[in-house]
Protein backbone atom coordinates (compact mmCIF):
# COMPACT_ATOMS: atom_id res chain seq x y z
CA UNK A 1 0.00 0.00 0.00
CA UNK A 2 1.34 3.41 -1.02
CA UNK A 3 1.42 6.43 0.68
CA UNK A 4 -1.18 7.95 -1.21
CA UNK A 5 -3.57 4.96 -0.05
CA UNK A 6 -3.03 4.69 2.97
CA UNK A 7 -3.54 8.68 3.34
CA UNK A 8 -7.18 8.20 1.68
CA UNK A 9 -7.67 5.03 4.25
CA UNK A 10 -6.67 6.72 6.96
CA UNK A 11 -9.43 9.57 6.66
CA UNK A 12 -12.34 6.83 5.56
CA UNK A 13 -11.39 5.96 9.10
CA UNK A 14 -11.67 9.57 10.66
CA UNK A 15 -14.87 10.09 8.83
CA UNK A 16 -16.40 6.68 9.75
CA UNK A 17 -15.44 7.84 13.31
CA UNK A 18 -17.48 10.74 12.77
CA UNK A 19 -20.47 8.96 11.58
CA UNK A 20 -20.85 7.34 14.43
CA UNK A 21 -19.74 10.00 17.59
CA UNK A 22 -23.19 10.29 17.97
CA UNK A 23 -24.04 6.78 18.51
CA UNK A 24 -21.04 6.51 20.28
CA UNK A 25 -22.13 8.57 23.61
CA UNK A 26 -19.98 11.53 22.52
CA UNK A 27 -22.69 14.70 23.53
CA UNK A 28 -23.42 15.75 20.12
CA UNK A 29 -23.13 19.81 20.78
CA UNK A 30 -19.23 19.42 21.63
CA UNK A 31 -19.01 17.23 18.24
CA UNK A 32 -20.77 20.45 16.91
CA UNK A 33 -18.73 22.59 18.64
CA UNK A 34 -15.61 21.24 17.32
CA UNK A 35 -16.14 20.59 14.19
CA UNK A 36 -17.48 24.51 13.87
CA UNK A 37 -13.88 25.25 15.13
CA UNK A 38 -12.26 22.55 12.80
CA UNK A 39 -13.74 24.73 9.80
CA UNK A 40 -12.57 28.03 11.62
CA UNK A 41 -8.98 26.69 11.59
CA UNK A 42 -8.90 25.42 8.47
CA UNK A 43 -9.98 28.53 7.01
CA UNK A 44 -6.88 30.55 9.04
CA UNK A 45 -4.86 27.61 7.90
CA UNK A 46 -5.18 28.47 4.16
CA UNK A 47 -4.47 32.20 4.92
CA UNK A 48 -1.27 31.23 7.35
CA UNK A 49 -0.07 27.65 6.23
CA UNK A 50 -0.38 28.31 2.42
CA UNK A 51 -0.48 32.04 2.15
CA UNK A 52 1.71 33.19 4.66
CA UNK A 53 -0.45 35.93 6.09
CA UNK A 54 -1.04 35.95 9.43
CA UNK A 55 -3.90 37.73 10.70
CA UNK A 56 -4.40 38.57 14.54
CA UNK A 57 -8.29 39.58 13.73
CA UNK A 58 -9.81 36.47 12.48
CA UNK A 59 -12.22 36.63 15.25
CA UNK A 60 -14.08 40.05 13.52
CA UNK A 61 -15.12 37.38 10.00
CA UNK A 62 -16.57 34.33 12.91
CA UNK A 63 -18.18 36.64 14.57
CA UNK A 64 -20.06 39.40 12.33
CA UNK A 65 -21.19 36.59 10.49
CA UNK A 66 -22.29 34.51 13.70
CA UNK A 67 -23.71 37.89 14.46
CA UNK A 68 -25.43 38.52 11.42
CA UNK A 69 -26.97 34.60 11.01
CA UNK A 70 -28.37 34.98 15.18
CA UNK A 71 -30.34 38.37 14.27
CA UNK A 72 -31.43 37.70 10.91
CA UNK A 73 -32.46 34.10 12.38
CA UNK A 74 -34.42 34.98 15.43
CA UNK A 75 -35.80 38.36 14.73
CA UNK A 76 -36.27 38.47 10.85
CA UNK A 77 -37.46 35.46 10.96
CA UNK A 78 -35.06 34.16 8.49
CA UNK A 79 -34.92 30.38 7.16
CA UNK A 80 -31.54 28.79 8.74
CA UNK A 81 -29.97 28.48 5.03
CA UNK A 82 -30.51 32.20 4.22
CA UNK A 83 -29.73 33.02 7.41
CA UNK A 84 -26.32 30.96 7.39
CA UNK A 85 -25.73 32.42 3.44
CA UNK A 86 -26.10 36.24 4.39
CA UNK A 87 -23.58 35.14 7.95
CA UNK A 88 -21.38 33.80 5.15
CA UNK A 89 -21.88 37.08 2.70
CA UNK A 90 -21.60 39.61 5.36
CA UNK A 91 -17.89 38.10 6.50
CA UNK A 92 -16.61 37.96 2.60
CA UNK A 93 -17.47 41.62 2.69
CA UNK A 94 -16.20 42.20 5.52
CA UNK A 95 -13.37 40.24 4.47
CA UNK A 96 -13.00 42.16 1.22
CA UNK A 97 -13.24 45.62 2.71
CA UNK A 98 -10.12 44.45 5.47
CA UNK A 99 -7.90 43.06 2.57
CA UNK A 100 -7.95 46.18 0.64
CA UNK A 101 -6.60 47.91 3.30
CA UNK A 102 -4.32 45.47 4.97
CA UNK A 103 -3.04 43.89 1.74
CA UNK A 104 -0.73 46.20 1.35
CA UNK A 105 1.44 45.63 4.25
CA UNK A 106 3.05 42.39 5.18
CA UNK A 107 4.72 40.71 8.42
CA UNK A 108 3.48 42.55 11.68
CA UNK A 109 2.36 45.34 9.88
CA UNK A 110 -0.21 43.38 8.15
CA UNK A 111 -1.71 41.39 11.60
CA UNK A 112 -1.61 44.93 13.35
CA UNK A 113 -4.02 46.14 10.36
CA UNK A 114 -6.19 43.22 10.70
CA UNK A 115 -6.06 43.28 14.90
CA UNK A 116 -6.88 47.07 14.19
CA UNK A 117 -9.84 46.42 12.59
CA UNK A 118 -11.08 43.41 14.58
CA UNK A 119 -11.33 45.83 17.53
CA UNK A 120 -13.42 48.27 15.94
CA UNK A 121 -15.66 45.43 14.94
CA UNK A 122 -16.02 44.13 18.52
CA UNK A 123 -16.64 47.94 19.73
CA UNK A 124 -19.27 47.88 16.54
CA UNK A 125 -21.00 44.50 18.38
CA UNK A 126 -20.42 45.68 21.76
CA UNK A 127 -22.28 48.92 21.40
CA UNK A 128 -25.45 48.12 18.53
CA UNK A 129 -28.52 48.12 19.29
CA UNK A 130 -29.37 44.57 17.71
CA UNK A 131 -26.42 42.79 18.84
CA UNK A 132 -27.92 42.87 22.81
CA UNK A 133 -24.30 44.18 23.55
CA UNK A 134 -22.91 42.28 26.68
CA UNK A 135 -25.63 39.62 26.53
CA UNK A 136 -25.24 38.79 23.16
CA UNK A 137 -28.06 37.16 21.19
CA UNK A 138 -29.68 34.36 22.76
CA UNK A 139 -32.16 31.89 21.39
CA UNK A 140 -31.90 31.51 18.40
CA UNK A 141 -33.53 28.23 16.83
CA UNK A 142 -32.54 26.23 14.38
CA UNK A 143 -35.33 26.31 12.48
CA UNK A 144 -36.00 23.42 9.95
CA UNK A 145 -33.13 23.33 6.70
CA UNK A 146 -34.94 24.06 3.51
CA UNK A 147 -38.03 23.39 5.38
CA UNK A 148 -37.66 20.09 5.86
CA UNK A 149 -34.72 18.70 8.34
CA UNK A 150 -35.86 19.73 11.57
CA UNK A 151 -32.15 21.45 13.06
CA UNK A 152 -33.59 21.18 16.42
CA UNK A 153 -32.61 17.71 16.60
CA UNK A 154 -29.41 17.24 18.07
CA UNK A 155 -28.40 14.41 15.76
CA UNK A 156 -29.57 15.85 12.51
CA UNK A 157 -28.04 19.30 13.30
CA UNK A 158 -25.19 17.05 13.40
CA UNK A 159 -24.73 15.50 10.09
CA UNK A 160 -25.51 18.88 8.72
CA UNK A 161 -22.52 20.39 10.57
CA UNK A 162 -20.87 17.11 9.32
CA UNK A 163 -21.72 17.47 5.71
CA UNK A 164 -20.11 21.14 5.74
CA UNK A 165 -17.36 20.63 7.23
CA UNK A 166 -16.36 18.10 4.60
CA UNK A 167 -17.41 19.84 1.89
CA UNK A 168 -14.82 22.81 3.42
CA UNK A 169 -11.98 20.19 3.75
CA UNK A 170 -12.30 18.71 0.62
CA UNK A 171 -12.52 22.62 -1.03
CA UNK A 172 -9.37 23.55 0.85
CA UNK A 173 -7.92 20.35 -0.69
CA UNK A 174 -9.28 21.45 -3.98
CA UNK A 175 -8.17 24.78 -3.82
CA UNK A 176 -4.19 23.70 -2.05
CA UNK A 177 -3.46 21.24 -4.70
CA UNK A 178 -4.80 24.03 -7.83
CA UNK A 179 -2.84 26.14 -10.04
CA UNK A 180 -3.77 28.96 -7.95
CA UNK A 181 -2.73 26.86 -4.89
CA UNK A 182 0.66 26.58 -6.11
CA UNK A 183 1.25 30.52 -6.55
CA UNK A 184 0.34 31.21 -3.08
CA UNK A 185 2.97 28.50 -1.74
CA UNK A 186 5.43 30.64 -4.33
CA UNK A 187 4.17 33.94 -2.73
CA UNK A 188 4.80 32.48 1.03
CA UNK A 189 8.19 30.93 0.45
CA UNK A 190 9.69 33.87 -2.08
CA UNK A 191 7.45 36.76 -2.76
CA UNK A 192 10.03 39.08 -4.73
CA UNK A 193 10.68 35.60 -6.61
CA UNK A 194 6.83 35.14 -7.36
CA UNK A 195 6.74 39.29 -8.56
CA UNK A 196 9.56 38.52 -11.00
CA UNK A 197 7.97 35.65 -12.50
CA UNK A 198 4.98 38.38 -13.46
CA UNK A 199 2.43 37.29 -10.63
CA UNK A 200 -0.05 39.87 -9.53
CA UNK A 201 0.83 38.68 -5.82
CA UNK A 202 -1.37 41.46 -4.42
CA UNK A 203 -4.12 39.92 -6.30
CA UNK A 204 -3.87 36.48 -5.30
CA UNK A 205 -2.88 37.39 -1.29
CA UNK A 206 -6.23 39.39 -1.15
CA UNK A 207 -8.40 36.23 -2.82
CA UNK A 208 -6.79 34.09 -0.59
CA UNK A 209 -7.70 36.33 2.20
CA UNK A 210 -11.51 36.63 1.44
CA UNK A 211 -11.89 32.88 0.95
CA UNK A 212 -10.27 32.48 4.53
CA UNK A 213 -12.52 35.04 5.79
CA UNK A 214 -16.07 33.51 3.78
CA UNK A 215 -15.37 30.41 5.55
CA UNK A 216 -14.56 31.74 8.99
CA UNK A 217 -17.84 33.54 8.28
CA UNK A 218 -19.45 29.95 7.19
CA UNK A 219 -18.04 28.12 10.96
CA UNK A 220 -19.63 31.76 12.51
CA UNK A 221 -23.05 30.80 10.90
CA UNK A 222 -23.04 27.39 11.66
CA UNK A 223 -21.77 28.08 15.57
CA UNK A 224 -24.48 30.18 16.24
CA UNK A 225 -27.04 27.82 15.09
CA UNK A 226 -25.48 24.68 16.65
CA UNK A 227 -25.34 26.81 20.20
CA UNK A 228 -28.34 29.15 19.88
CA UNK A 229 -26.41 32.13 20.60
CA UNK A 230 -23.78 34.37 19.29
CA UNK A 231 -21.88 36.61 22.22
CA UNK A 232 -19.08 38.87 22.47
CA UNK A 233 -16.33 36.34 22.76
CA UNK A 234 -17.25 35.54 19.20
CA UNK A 235 -15.48 38.88 17.91
CA UNK A 236 -12.74 39.03 20.91
CA UNK A 237 -9.55 39.36 19.98
CA UNK A 238 -8.73 36.36 22.61
CA UNK A 239 -10.63 34.06 19.71
CA UNK A 240 -8.32 35.00 17.39
CA UNK A 241 -5.27 34.25 19.40
CA UNK A 242 -6.79 30.70 19.78
CA UNK A 243 -7.11 29.92 15.73
CA UNK A 244 -3.77 30.46 15.86
CA UNK A 245 -3.00 28.09 18.49
CA UNK A 246 -4.84 25.77 16.95
CA UNK A 247 -3.22 26.04 13.50
CA UNK A 248 0.24 25.92 15.30
CA UNK A 249 -0.50 23.01 17.58
CA UNK A 250 -1.80 20.99 14.84
CA UNK A 251 0.58 21.79 12.59
CA UNK A 252 0.27 25.07 10.12
CA UNK A 253 0.38 24.06 6.44
CA UNK A 254 -0.91 20.40 6.43
CA UNK A 255 -4.46 19.73 6.41
CA UNK A 256 -4.89 17.47 9.14
CA UNK A 257 -3.33 19.51 11.68
CA UNK A 258 -6.05 22.25 12.48
CA UNK A 259 -8.98 19.76 12.53
CA UNK A 260 -6.52 18.22 15.52
CA UNK A 261 -5.63 21.35 16.66
CA UNK A 262 -9.16 22.54 16.87
CA UNK A 263 -10.39 19.23 18.20
CA UNK A 264 -7.53 19.57 21.10
CA UNK A 265 -8.00 22.94 22.19
CA UNK A 266 -11.87 22.56 22.49
CA UNK A 267 -11.58 19.35 24.25
CA UNK A 268 -9.13 20.45 26.79
CA UNK A 269 -11.95 23.49 27.46
CA UNK A 270 -14.88 21.53 27.74
CA UNK A 271 -12.92 18.80 30.15
CA UNK A 272 -11.04 21.02 31.98
CA UNK A 273 -13.80 23.72 32.57
CA UNK A 274 -15.51 22.61 35.17
CA UNK A 275 -12.38 21.21 36.89
CA UNK A 276 -9.97 23.92 36.95
CA UNK A 277 -12.49 26.82 36.59
CA UNK A 278 -10.28 29.79 35.07
CA UNK A 279 -7.00 28.10 35.39
CA UNK A 280 -8.57 26.68 31.71
CA UNK A 281 -6.41 28.76 30.01
CA UNK A 282 -3.43 28.58 31.59
CA UNK A 283 -2.74 24.85 30.49
CA UNK A 284 -3.98 25.51 27.29
CA UNK A 285 -0.66 28.15 27.45
CA UNK A 286 1.30 25.13 28.87
CA UNK A 287 0.33 23.08 26.12
CA UNK A 288 1.26 25.30 23.50
CA UNK A 289 4.80 26.10 24.74
CA UNK A 290 5.33 22.65 25.58
CA UNK A 291 4.30 21.81 21.94
CA UNK A 292 6.36 24.73 20.41
CA UNK A 293 9.41 23.74 22.16
CA UNK A 294 9.38 19.86 21.64
CA UNK A 295 6.86 19.98 18.29
CA UNK A 296 8.14 22.91 16.45
CA UNK A 297 6.01 21.62 13.17
CA UNK A 298 3.12 20.86 15.18
CA UNK A 299 1.40 17.32 15.99
CA UNK A 300 0.80 16.51 12.47
CA UNK A 301 3.88 18.52 10.65
CA UNK A 302 6.05 16.30 12.94
CA UNK A 303 4.52 12.77 12.33
CA UNK A 304 4.82 13.74 8.68
CA UNK A 305 8.42 14.26 9.05
CA UNK A 306 9.05 11.14 10.82
CA UNK A 307 7.81 9.12 7.87
CA UNK A 308 9.39 11.00 6.11
CA UNK A 309 12.84 10.05 7.76
CA UNK A 310 11.08 6.49 8.08
CA UNK A 311 11.04 6.15 4.32
CA UNK A 312 14.35 7.50 3.62
CA UNK A 313 15.91 5.17 6.00
CA UNK A 314 14.26 2.05 4.61
CA UNK A 315 15.45 3.46 0.63
CA UNK A 316 18.62 3.70 2.21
Amino acid sequence: MNAQTSQRVAWLVVLALLVVAPFAGIYPVFMMKALCFAIFACAFNLLLGYTGLLSFGHAAFLGSAAYATGWLVRSAGWSPELGILAGTSVAALLGLVVGLVAIRRQGIYFAMITLAMAQMVYFICLQAPFTGGEDGLQGVPRGKLFGVLPLHNDVVMYFFVLAVFVAVFLFVVRIVHSPYGQVLKAIRENEPRAVSLGYDVDRYKLLAFVLSTTLAGLAGSLKTLALGFATLSDVHWSLSGEVVLMTLLGGMGTFAGPVIGAFTIVGLQNFLADRVGSWVTVIIGVTFVVCVLAFRRGIVGELLEWQKRRNRHHRA
